[in-house]
């Protein structure tokens, strides 16, 4: 799949994600970045730092988790806006979660405010559960596609390019893949552009959802679909961020860590992180062979696994070697 090409931004609007995908990469292939809202200061520092470095490695765009409250809805601002004076092109999150449709609005405008253009608009998980019962806010929406459709018939929105999350795996509340791909293409055909997957650990799921949307939608399921990586560095964290997503660890690749492991984490954690990046790796390569329209990191808020694929990719030099020897032709 190729990326649409658009008109030049307008002033008060970034380049389009779109847009930043099909520009000259440093690399085979364009990457993109996700961090999430700090909890304090010294993270916040730890995150722009994560920023800068990928700024110099070329990334293509950085997207911005969405934190629901009041504390963590102002810091998600505060952040997009400084990544986005990296400069990097920033994606920020919007999801529906005790948001009511007066606050949707207001969030949208402020976005605006801050030349915010670039919108991945999502239902969100129950905060505190991710995977408990979802409940609607009184006053809100109950579906992405509600508030994709409410951007797009009201003017003062129309600066912003929307995208969407699509799930390899079908997400964990669709009964089936039949209407896990009912439910992205109805959000695609309200007016989303391309989709940035949820983490997934076997290619094929990738390839397969890529197949059955094209299938059901000759237009609309061939807009671009974004694979998000998660660089495995501990046989831990990746237990618990597929407790926490719905995704499904492989058995082949959970025992290579197992193994990897060999009775003490703590002991052999470099061991383990070795043939994470490794698996990592091989996705990622598997991936551009398939022709993806780029790759999209989850960092959790750290460059060093990402820098380290990107090295084993040719796409960036080894981790502690210069941050700007990519930009001169590495």
């Amino acid at each position: 799949m190729t990326m649409s090409s658009t008109m030049p931004p307008t002033p008060g609007r970034q380049v389009t994600i779109r847009q930043a995908l099909s520009m000259p990469s440093a690399g085979s292939i364009p990457f993109s970045v996700e961090f999430m809202p700090p909890r304090d200061d010294a993270a916040e520092q730890r995150l722009l730092r994560a920023a800068e470095a990928f700024h110099d490695l070329g990334a293509s765009f950085a997207s911005v988790t969405y934190g629901a409250g009041g504390s963590s809805r102002n810091r998600t601002l505060r952040i997009a806006q400084r990544v986005s004076r990296q400069p990097l092109t920033t994606l920020v999150h919007l999801t529906l979660v005790e948001h009511t449709v007066d606050e949707l609005r207001e969030i949208l405008r402020s976005y605006l405010d801050r030349g915010l253009t670039n919108l991945l608009v999502l239902r969100g998980d129950p905060p505190g559960e991710p995977l408990g019962p979802w409940v609607q806010t009184e006053g809100g929406l109950r579906y992405a596609s509600e508030l994709i459709e409410l951007i797009r018939s009201e003017p003062e929105f129309a600066k912003f390019e929307i995208g969407i999350a699509s799930f390899p795996e079908g997400h964990y509340r669709s009964p089936d893949l039949e209407h896990d791909t009912k439910y992205t293409l109805t959000k695609l055909r309200a007016g989303a552009e391309y989709s940035i997957t949820q983490m997934f650990f076997d290619v094929e799921h990738y390839l397969k959802l890529r197949d059955r949307l094209a299938a059901a939608d000759s237009e609309h399921g061939q807009k671009p679909i974004i694979p998000g990586l998660m660089p495995i560095t501990s046989l831990r964290s990746v237990r618990k961020q597929v407790e926490l997503s719905g995704a499904k660890l492989p058995a082949g690749l959970e025992e290579r860590l197992i193994a990897a492991a060999a009775g003490d984490e703590q002991a052999n954690k470099d061991e383990i992180r070795k043939v994470g990046i490794e698996i990592s790796t091989q996705m990622a390569e598997r991936l551009i062979s398939e022709g993806v329209p780029g790759l999209h990191f989850m960092t959790m808020n750290f460059a060093r696994a990402s820098q380290e694929v990107l090295h084993n990719l040719g796409m960036a030099p080894a981790w502690g070697t210069g941050q700007d020897m990519l930009r001169g032709g590495f």
